[in-house]
């Protein structure tokens, strides 16, 4: 799961060669310039279309973007796995 969260990161933030250094305690929100309020809603977008879910504005919390871990792991509970 983190890997595929990664590279939907990497491809929605164009990360390019960075996103491979990106582990489960990378912080995301302060640390990426590329991650801005614009960017978070293409994320989310990405991940409710790669995955088939839908994502509601009461959901998102800077505590899911705090880290790349916390972010594969809120794709985790929303997939209930």
């Amino acid at each position: 799961m983190l890997e595929e969260v990664r590279e939907i990161l990497s491809v929605t933030l164009r990360l390019g060669n960075r996103a491979a250094s990106l582990t489960a305690a990378t912080p995301l929100l302060g640390n990426l310039p590329e991650l801005d309020s614009m960017a978070v809603v293409s994320v989310i977008t990405a991940l409710e279309e790669h995955y088939g879910f839908t994502v509601s504005d009461d959901e998102i919390a800077a505590e899911t973007f705090e880290t790349l871990g916390s972010l594969a792991d809120f794709v985790k509970g929303k997939l209930g796995r």
